[in-house]
């Protein structure tokens, strides 16, 4: 019986990764043809019906490209750490909220902030295994941002710990049966989006992987496969963000199919973003990280066990 549900827990990760990688190319897809027609021009349409195989072109065209490294690089962490980005970006989805409790646990909160602190050090160990300056420094202002925007990342899933008296991401379904979250901290709403922005290096927070007086950012000396593994890991962490931020404020059950619509929608909306706004400059981008965003979540975590307290009094006192 263990050896039958374990084979059956194996097939079921499985089936999520596989799930998962193919989302991330067809995102891929959907960014090209989206900022096509944001700039008023056609996206990928070349390669069989309306441009569909184009994603899995480019797979195989940067896998099959020659590999080459730098000859004063840390050969062993050059090539291990877009691994490990990778494998960090596809464990984070084993604490995705199934129904069916196959790979849903109870501290699945704490495990996505455990998985998130560790994709600071793949960045870090990528820009100075390549032995370059140009790496190094874009790695450390990547770091720099990514532990910035999550410590306010942290607080803000602290408040939402306070609010559902749980650690399980599984519990944001019951809590909004009826009324969805993103109505009752719309303020909160668009400060996660906010970060989730910054956290994935999208835009308007890409200093990581798109700054133009550091050519590439920390990636800068990969090519091919290394390239493609970076790649795959940022869009796969975009992928979750926007799963995240449905089962956090629009909650609806993985059953349902509106889950993936509004999945769907998120996802568009990072594209969107993307194609609309300027990049911010880099000391604005602490600014708002430091004085803007980490008031503004203590103030909505000690709002909230203040609130918390009062109804416990209020309660307290009724009966």
């Amino acid at each position: 019986m263990f050896l039958f549900e374990s084979i059956l827990s194996f097939m079921m990760i499985l089936l999520l990764v596989i799930c998962v990688l193919v989302s991330v190319a067809f995102l891929t897809l959907l960014e090209r043809k989206v900022l096509g027609y944001i700039q008023i021009r056609k996206g990928p349409n070349k390669v069989g019906l309306l441009g569909l195989p184009q994603p899995f072109c480019d797979a195989i065209k940067l896998f099959v490209k020659e590999q080459t490294y730098p000859l004063m690089s840390n050969y062993i962490s050059y090539c291990f750490s877009p691994i490990f980005s990778l494998f960090l970006s596809l464990l984070i989805w084993l604490s995705m909220p199934v129904l069916i409790k196959m790979i849903s646990f109870n501290l699945s909160i704490l495990f996505f902030l455990c998985c998130t602190s560790l994709g600071v050090y793949t960045v870090m160990v990528a820009g100075w295994s390549s032995n370059s300056n140009y790496a190094l420094l874009g790695a450390l202002r990547a770091v720099a941002q990514t532990v910035s925007y999550e410590v306010s990342l942290a607080l803000i899933l602290l408040s939402f710990v306070f609010l559902i008296n749980s650690y399980n991401f599984l519990s944001f379904f019951y809590y909004q049966k009826f009324i969805w979250f993103f109505f009752i901290m719309l303020p909160l709403v668009l400060v996660w989006l906010s970060i989730s922005m910054a956290e994935t290096n999208r835009t308007p927070f890409d200093f990581a992987e798109g700054e133009s007086e550091l050519v590439s950012g920390f990636n800068v000396e990969y090519s091919s496969s290394g390239f493609a593994l970076i790649f795959m890991s940022e869009y796969s962490s975009i992928l979750f963000m926007s799963m995240l931020f449905v089962v956090m404020f629009l909650g609806s059950d993985m059953l349902n199919i509106m889950f993936y619509g509004k999945l769907i929608f998120i996802g568009f909306l990072f594209i969107w973003v993307r194609g609309t706004l300027p990049r911010f400059r880099y000391d604005k981008l602490m600014y708002l990280a430091w004085k803007n965003f980490l008031p503004f979540s203590l103030n909505y975590l000690f709002f909230i066990i203040g609130l918390k307290f009062l109804f416990i009094f209020i309660l307290y006192n009724l009966f």
